[in-house]
């Protein structure tokens, strides 16, 4: 399973929808298919921003004030929306108003209901990658030096999702399933 079935299978789970939905009064439904389309979103972006090293830096230290063990929904239910607001304006930096514009048009929410739902989730999706580049690191150092995340049996498949063969459709794919933005947190802790 990969980063973003792990995170949309935790997020769009009945019992964080339901904390969600409390929180903000909406729809199960409008916040299941806004989570749907935003978590990808939100990986991609996280995925740019630390495609350079002071970006991977940046995102580290932000994952490390971000290690939640709690259960999703309990993080959802207890999340600091404030810390969630800032760390979507880091996500989205100076596209953050056209993003919330897009979701808002594809999910049938405001804009103003996307950022909420955004600050939301915000928190808790940061301690899922943390915990995930953590796992991942743990493994990367329990594997030989000399394999590569991107052609690793085993566990590296079956976390990050991974094929042997790598074509122009798998790395896009890998901007959006998290395992781009692994790489670029491994690469950045070494």
């Amino acid at each position: 399973m990969n980063l973003l079935n792990l995170l949309l299978s935790s997020m769009t789970s009945q019992s964080s929808v339901n904390q969600v939905a409390g929180k903000t009064g909406l729809s199960k439904k409008q916040i299941q298919k806004l989570l749907t389309i935003a978590i990808p979103l939100l990986i991609k972006f996280m995925t740019k921003n630390a495609s350079s090293g002071s970006g991977a830096q940046s995102l580290l230290g932000a994952l490390a004030q971000h290690t939640n063990k709690k259960d999703m929904a309990e993080q959802l239910q207890e999340a600091d929306t404030d810390d969630g607001e800032k760390i979507i304006g880091h996500i989205f930096g100076s596209q953050k108003a056209e993003v919330e514009q897009n979701l808002s048009a594809q999910s049938g929410l405001s804009a103003e209901q996307v950022n909420q739902i955004l600050a939301i989730i915000a928190p808790a999706m940061m301690s899922g990658v943390s915990e995930a580049a953590s796992d991942a690191s743990i493994s990367q150092q329990n594997t030989k030096p000399t394999i590569s995340l991107g052609s690793a049996p085993g566990i590296f498949s079956a976390l990050f999702g991974r094929k042997n063969d790598k074509d122009d459709d798998q790395e896009k794919d890998d901007s959006i399933n998290g395992v781009a933005l692994l790489q670029a947190l491994l690469g950045a802790r070494r």
